[in-house]
């Protein structure tokens, strides 16, 4: 603990074109990935079958699991429904075979491993524009969020800062979404979720910075607004660290332990906290800078005929 009391000296900004110079490579490379290889879109978005099927006693997802892909159902997502003798297996269609004919081989396999004990309780069709639905509806959740922020931040603070907050945010989003598409993870409505939230997380981030820059602009008198930016920067970084690490445990912790479920969302939000406290630091501020923000613009405005009122 006494580390994050020291106070520090870092010059932040005067990195600040490497750091722009790295950003920009990151968001080609991530609009490179996206473009070329695009999102390897879950059951959620691209429509699918799904069964629900019951046993007498509680049930290993396990074994299901292992029994599946042994029988190239390698892509089937299988969890518990309700309780520990419920499960629901989400597959993705497939050319030439009927979903009733998908379930009925489903069902004969799971019936060999538990010897007749799995029985078909459900067996439902989710067509792909239902998905494509959500998949739109979810992007356009996205801009309506990051224009209501751009909104906000501009009437509490400065509308440069609002401009630093919104291409943090894009960043942030954009890098993320980019290593989905690299590595190809699975990207179901729980990543969409975890985008969502890493937007939230982020912006909370940035705000508690631009606090502290405008409280600085208003009593430092002396230094340029680089030097006003990196020791708000500075004196902002203990918090920053603190959440951004005890956050990550968490987040960690759920993605070795939570199961195989959460691992895409575990890995949206380990990615997204990373990213979204580097752009706190670097992104946001460096945006204002460019943008001269000044102290003149971050000074309360004072009604005319002030004075004459203080007089009487």
């Amino acid at each position: 603990m006494q580390f994050f009391e020291k106070k520090t000296h870092i010059d932040f900004m005067g990195k600040r074109k490497i750091a722009a110079i790295f950003s920009v490579i990151l968001i080609v490379l991530s609009i490179a990935a996206l473009a070329t290889r695009g999102l390897n879109f879950g059951l959620d978005f691209t429509g699918g079958i799904l069964l629900e099927v019951g046993y007498p006693k509680a049930v290993d997802l396990v074994e299901v699991r292992k029994v599946l892909h042994d029988a190239k159902y390698d892509d089937a997502v299988v969890q518990h429904f309700g309780s520990a003798k419920d499960i629901i297996i989400r597959l993705a269609p497939r050319e030439g075979v009927s979903s009733a004919e998908a379930g009925d081989k489903i069902l004969k396999v799971l019936s060999a491993q538990s010897h007749g004990e799995a029985k078909m309780r459900r067996q439902e069709y989710v067509g792909p524009q239902v998905g494509g639905e959500l998949r739109d509806d979810g992007g356009l959740a996205m801009l309506i969020a990051l224009g209501c922020i751009l909104v906000y931040v501009m009437m509490r603070f400065e509308w440069r800062l609002a401009v630093g907050s919104v291409a943090a945010l894009v960043h942030d989003v954009t890098i993320t979404l980019g290593f989905f598409a690299l590595f190809q993870w699975d990207f179901d409505l729980t990543v969409m979720a975890a985008v969502l939230a890493v937007i939230g997380y982020s912006l909370n981030d940035t705000i508690v910075v631009f606090d502290r820059i405008r409280e600085n602009f208003r009593v430092i008198r002396k230094g340029s607004p680089s030097d006003v930016v990196n020791t708000s920067l500075n004196q902002t970084l203990s918090r920053t660290l603190m959440t951004s690490l005890t956050t990550l445990l968490v987040v960690v912790a759920m993605f070795f332990m939570g199961g195989e479920l959460i691992h895409a969302f575990s890995l949206a939000l380990i990615v997204g906290i990373v990213v979204g406290t580097y752009s706190s630091i670097y992104i946001a501020s460096n945006a204002a800078l460019a943008l001269d923000i000044s102290r003149e613009n971050l000074l309360p405005i004072e009604k005319e005929g002030a004075d004459q009122e203080n007089m009487i």
